[in-house]
């Protein structure tokens, strides 16, 4: 088909044909980086955590005396044991996506301080014994802690357990120690110092980084003693039993300290809430996309409508000299392919400049090139099916009409 005709008639609708291209540029722009931002936000959600999540409940108790954790805590592990459906039950200060973290930084030279500058900042994770167990720690070298090394380790008022051992995620030991292996290397922080014993698979923080992966699984383990400290009791279990066990855990919790609060849920309920804010922005930014398409397909509609109806003595004589119906389709679907696509390469510039804006401004990451070619794809697609129905209109009005019209 020729083009030059189709250029000719948009030049003399400059103004309609402009305001298109812009359309369908502000789409592009706003698509690109929209489809963007929710993919990393569901990778965000689906962040992966090598713990046992589907089988795993947790009871946190509230208002206990903490100079009784002592006897209490054993005393209600015994207790949580007795429900049918527990395999197992472990008790821990805090769990990954709680948002109660406890962290720490520590260097790797014997006379590093926390507040020297070339140290790594990670989570600490007190367990009691068999939380290790309970929480499903994957472990991929050494080993987890023994029954001396629990029996060694309290807080006394310190701030970090008396014990000299730890375990650290695989990631933490490549970041730490890049080049060599982690077992037996130590981490310092005046006066404490581990000793690493074990590397697991990588559990996520209590408040995981969105911006970065690597330190969202800086995590560290301690052994540690009944202590006030380890309020979070979990129980293993088979995944359908778990909200019965939730409910019957903390019916035997409130018994057995009537003067504490026992409040349960699964840790599907964990990762929900802590994800909520994040998925709901994710829907509101599919919401923008749909409308953005939706308004652009109008616009494309609307516009090409209008020149079908101010077209009608062009369309009649081209039908009376011989175009078909084909021929009248082909020209509105190749201007409409035309405008799309000069709307489509302002888009994607004005994509790329959007994303370089919000790396600098609110620590975006790049967008990956082929989210614009993507992008315009569906967006010439759009525009063909956009097109089509008053395509087909004008391919079928007679040529003894059009002619007639004024």
């Amino acid at each position: 088909m020729e083009i030059r005709p189709i250029f000719a008639s948009l030049r003399k609708h400059r103004i309609p044909a402009i305001l298109i291209v812009l359309e369908i540029a502000l789409a592009c722009a706003v698509l690109c980086n929209a489809v963007f931002m929710i993919g990393k936000r569901i990778g965000d959600i689906q962040i992966p955590n090598a713990i046992d999540e589907r089988g795993l409940s947790v009871v946190v108790l509230n208002g206990t005396d903490p100079k009784l954790a002592a006897s209490d805590i054993p005393r209600n592990i015994a207790a949580l044991r007795t429900i049918a459906g527990v395999q197992s039950v472990g008790v821990t200060s805090t769990l990954p996506l709680s948002r109660n973290n406890w962290g720490w930084s520590f260097g790797l030279k014997s006379d590093s301080a926390m507040t020297d500058k070339n140290t790594f900042n990670v989570s600490l994770y007190f367990l009691g014994v068999g939380a290790d167990q309970t929480l499903g720690l994957q472990l991929k070298q050494g080993r987890f802690f023994n029954a001396d090394e629990y029996a060694d380790s309290t807080l006394g008022g310190s701030a970090l357990p008396s014990a000299h051992v730890v375990l650290v995620t695989e990631s933490l030991a490549h970041q730490l120690w890049p080049d060599k292996a982690a077992l037996g290397q130590s981490i310092y922080s005046k006066p404490y110092y581990y000793t690493v014993v074990g590397v697991v698979a990588d559990v996520v923080r209590p408040q995981a980084s969105i911006h970065s992966t690597q330190r969202s699984y800086a995590s560290t383990f301690y052994p540690l003693q009944p202590d006030a400290t380890l309020g979070y009791y979990l129980l293993r279990s088979a995944p359908h039993d778990r909200a019965r066990i939730v409910r019957a855990a903390e019916q035997k919790l409130g018994e057995i300290n009537p003067a504490a609060v026992a409040k349960g849920k699964t840790f599907d309920d964990i990762r929900g809430q802590y994800f909520a804010d994040m998925s709901s922005m994710a829907w509101m930014l599919v919401l923008v996309c749909v409308v953005m398409l939706a308004v652009t397909a109008f616009g494309i509609v609307g516009l090409t409508s209008f020149w079908v109806a101010q077209r009608r003595r062009q369309i009649g004589i081209r039908r009376a000299v011989g175009a078909s119906r084909g021929d009248i389709l082909s020209y509105f679907r190749t201007e409409n392919f035309l405008l799309t696509g000069m709307g489509v390469v302002l888009g994607m510039a004005l994509a790329f400049g959007i994303n370089i804006y919000l790396m600098h401004h609110y620590e975006m990451d790049r967008m990956p090139w082929y989210y614009l070619p993507a992008s315009a794809v569906a967006l010439w697609l759009l525009g063909q099916l956009a097109v089509l129905g008053p395509a087909l209109r004008a391919a079928a009005v007679p040529p003894v009409v059009a002619t007639r019209s004024v």
